[in-house]
């Protein structure tokens, strides 16, 4: 038995010392050598059968024969890449140039396995310019001002001309274009920031601004255009004088933009009386944002040179061109109804278009080349846009919310202070907390120059998403009084526009489901692509170079992840350096620790699933959930620092990542139960999960904690609810909200008088009016004091009350064919 028991302890200590080299991941000559005098001491020390000893040996010598790097390449690599040749999944141009558009940033650490924090560390915080802050707060806020949301989505169906004219006349649809060409010139996080205040006011307003400072014409002009083509065009788009749109979408193709069926045949032919190299263009595009309107549009098709007048190539692919609306053959200006947000919308046609072929973007250099400039862009652009409206909509939500659940009763109490609603209210909180932290720390990398693909999708579906569950606990918690549409409904709209979010720049299920892991698996690995790259050098011995560097590379880092994984799972995290102290320091090590459980299954899955793992979209969408989480969980943790460390804000900071968190945990087992190898899965759980699932929810109490920030006039819930039209005037509900909130605030001790005395009986009234008449007769409340309980039941009446109609007054047509009481049919 005592034998038995000291070559156990060797036998773990010897096992303890492979997982520390694996964990702290030390190179394989460093750990051949350590093992080796670890083994020598073992066989030394420990008493173990020979043939137990020689097998450790055997994998010893195994270990040390693959620093031999000339026989391991021969033997072992060479062998490996001729099969992994056969194995590696084709790739497509159109999957090439998206895997290759934009670059990577901290979404690449999180694929590490072992992320480096000092490089989100180094991020500032996101600041404006003077400039940009002036524009937020003067044209933006008076835009907000003069719009009114009921006219503008009931009664004219589009934006009234005065506002037209003062979008153009403030160059709301220049932001992004450079001050030279008489742009504003500022950053996505500026142009967030403005986002999201119109978002607050009016979906129609955010939605007609946003697409111009996003992916279209001048977006693709400043990256691709010529000096030509940007002189001519910038300078008009800046003051208004052209309006663009961009055309994508098919009838016949929607998510798949990549197989367009518009054609574009290059042709000799004569343009408005010059004969010249061209372009006859035929297509049928819709859902177009601005097309009813557009002066210019910008045009995706495929372009095909059968007399090679171009070139020497038949087939160029996709190519996108710049096209004026007025030529002939163009059939543009109807409108789609999207959603009862009548922002301009609509469908486009043209037929036999012939255009110049510098019509091009970039000119004839950049045909082919349109599917390659519409991903670079959508890496950068949907990560601000579709997001700042979502943040947009969470903030003016918690605003609303937070107030209407304090000064809205029932039961004699503040709807706030029902458990019910009050899970509602902390899931509104948190759940646009994550918001702001991810549209403000991204938005600031995206002025940095860097275009993070996967996180730019990341933000759209889960800000999107995220907003669609605050609008629908917001609508919850307000009840018939978000339901009855009208001037005095500050919900429904925003509650109405969320399918646009969910449905354009990737649609959301297809984004979840094929492109956050899909192209994260790819472009964010530290070796995947490198190996496919090898892999496909025609040259066999600098392939095999190259490959065996990689690929022992991504042996090691496999190795280490399990190591990893394992080890931080036993331990819960505990002693994961991270670089911060305090109460989130936690959440920094488990996601250290879901780092490498990820990288882990991710590893897996494409070891085992190869070109499959394609087809397994809800296992992709999994691991797509455990990546998402990591990052946004990230974005928490840095936000809270840009904020400087708030101690009020912590209930936010760690209900947002406990809910991330544990998605992620819970993720990876839905992930682990799917598997196809259920060997494999049970292994991989041996090493992700070796105590089970620990990682819990956030708690009731902590929820409690978030619905007293946002329910009381805290320096939270402003920090919460910043840039968002709430101006204390007419026409504005948020602003008057916030008003009724801080009244009850300081009217709590009258208030607590008058139902003390309705309990002891002093006052016999029910209705609340002729309780403070009483009150104010018995000396209860004086003068003033009735007068201040008067008004603030007048203010909350007037916010919680709806709009009716007159019979005819809801449609835009007298109501014809029902017959009234007293009238006769026909």
């Amino acid at each position: 038995m005592l034998d038995f028991i000291t070559w156990l302890f060797w036998t773990l200590a010897l096992a303890g010392v492979a997982l520390a080299l694996a964990y702290r991941r030390v190179d394989l000559r460093t750990s051949t050598v350590t093992l080796g005098l670890a083994l020598l001491a073992y066989m030394a020390l420990g008493e173990a059968w020979w043939w137990w000893n020689l097998l450790l040996l055997a994998g010893w010598a195994a270990l040390a024969v693959l620093n031999l790097g000339e026989l391991r390449r021969e033997h072992v690599t060479a062998p490996l890449l001729r099969f992994y040749r056969t194995l590696v999944p084709s790739i497509s141009q159109t999957e090439r140039e998206a895997l290759e558009a934009g670059t990577v940033w901290w979404d690449g650490e999180l694929f590490t396995g072992l992320p480096d924090w000092s490089k989100l560390e180094a991020l500032p915080p996101p600041r404006l310019s003077d400039a940009e802050r002036a524009f937020l707060e003067g044209p933006t806020e008076e835009l907000c001002r003069r719009v009114d949301d009921w006219q503008v989505t009931h009664e004219i169906g589009d934006l009234p001309r005065e506002i037209w004219e003062y979008i153009i006349e403030q160059r709301f649809f220049a932001m992004i274009i450079p001050r030279r060409y008489g742009g504003l010139e500022f950053s996505p996080l500026a142009v967030a920031m403005v986002l999201s205040k119109l978002a607050s006011r009016s979906a129609v307003l955010s939605s007609t601004i946003g697409v111009p400072n996003s992916l279209g014409p001048a977006e693709l002009l400043l990256h691709y255009g010529t000096d030509a083509q940007k002189d001519h065009y910038l300078p008009r788009l800046a003051r208004g004088e052209e309006i663009p749109c961009f055309a994508l979408t098919s009838p016949r193709v929607g998510s798949d933009a990549s197989s367009i069926l518009d054609t574009g045949v290059v042709c000799r032919g004569s343009f408005r009386g010059e004969e010249m190299i061209g372009i006859r263009l035929n297509w049928d595009k819709r859902y177009i944002t601005l097309a009813p309107i557009a002066t210019v549009l910008g045009l995706a098709f495929k372009l095909h040179d059968p007399e090679h007048l171009i070139g020497d190539r038949d087939e160029y692919g996709i190519t996108a061109a710049l096209i004026p609306t007025d030529l002939p053959g163009i059939d543009i200006g109807r409108r789609h109804f999207p959603i009862n947000i009548p922002f301009q919308n609509g469908p486009t046609q043209g037929r036999d278009v012939f255009v110049p072929v510098d019509y091009i973007i970039g000119g004839r250099e950049r045909a082919g080349q349109g599917w390659r400039m519409l991903v670079e862009q959508l890496s950068a652009g949907r990560g601000v846009t579709l997001p700042a409206n979502a943040m947009g909509g969470g903030r003016a939500a918690v605003h609303a919310t937070g107030a209407y659940a304090r000064i809205r009763r029932q039961f004699n109490l503040p709807i706030g202070q029902f458990e019910g609603v009050g899970e509602a209210l902390a899931r509104i909180a948190g759940h646009t907390y994550i918001i702001n932290a991810a549209v403000t720390v991204t938005c600031t990398v995206l002025g940095r120059g860097e275009k993070p693909s996967v996180p730019s999708a990341i933000l759209k579906y889960h800000c999107t998403e995220l907003a669609r569950r605050i609008a629908n606990d917001a609508m919850d918690v307000h009840g018939g009084k978000g339901i009855m549409l009208g001037p005095k409904n500050y919900l429904a709209r925003n509650y109405e526009v969320l399918p646009v979010a969910i449905t354009v720049e990737g649609a959301n299920i297809l984004t979840r489901s094929l492109i956050i892991f899909g192209q994260g698996a790819i472009r964010c690995h530290p070796f995947v692509l490198k190996e496919m790259e090898a892999a496909k050098d025609p040259d066999f011995e600098q392939a095999l170079i190259e490959f065996d560097r990689h690929l022992f590379g991504h042996i090691g880092y496999a190795v280490s992840n399990a190591a990893r994984s394992f080890w931080l799972a036993l331990t819960n995290a505990r002693y994961s350096n991270v670089p911060a102290d305090g109460p989130t320091a936690r959440y920094y090590q488990h996601i250290n620790r879901y780092s490498a459980a990820f990288a882990l299954a991710a590893d897996v899955a494409m070891l085992t699933l190869g070109g499959g793992l394609k087809r397994r979209e809800l296992l992709s969408a999994r691991l797509g959930d455990v990546f998402s989480a990591m990052y946004l969980a990230s974005m928490v943790l840095k936000h809270y620092e840009n904020q400087g460390r708030q101690a009020a804000d912590l209930p936010l900071v760690e209900w947002s990542c406990r809910t991330l968190l544990y998605h992620a945990q819970e993720q990876l087992h839905g992930f682990l139960r799917n598997l196809p190898n259920r060997w494999v899965a049970a292994g991989l759980r041996s090493l992700i999960f070796p105590r089970g699932r620990m990682f819990s929810a956030p708690s009731d109490e902590l929820g409690q904690e978030i619905v007293a920030l946002v329910t009381h006039p805290t320096e939270t819930r402003e920090r919460l609810c910043s840039c968002i039209y709430a101006a204390d005037e007419p026409g504005s509900p948020l602003g008057a909200l916030q008003r009724a909130l801080e009244t009850a605030e300081a009217l709590v001790p009258l208030e607590q008088r008058l139902r003390d005395a309705v309990r002891s009986g002093l006052i016999l009234e029910d209705h609340p009016l002729e309780q403070i008449d009483s009150a104010e007769r018995q000396g209860i409340l004086n003068a003033s004091e009735a007068e201040q309980m008067r008004r603030q039941d007048a203010l909350v009446m007037e916010i919680t009350g709806v709009d009716d109609f007159a019979p005819d007054g809801i449609g835009r047509e007298p109501a014809r064919g029902y017959p009234l009481p007293g009238t006769t049919a026909g």
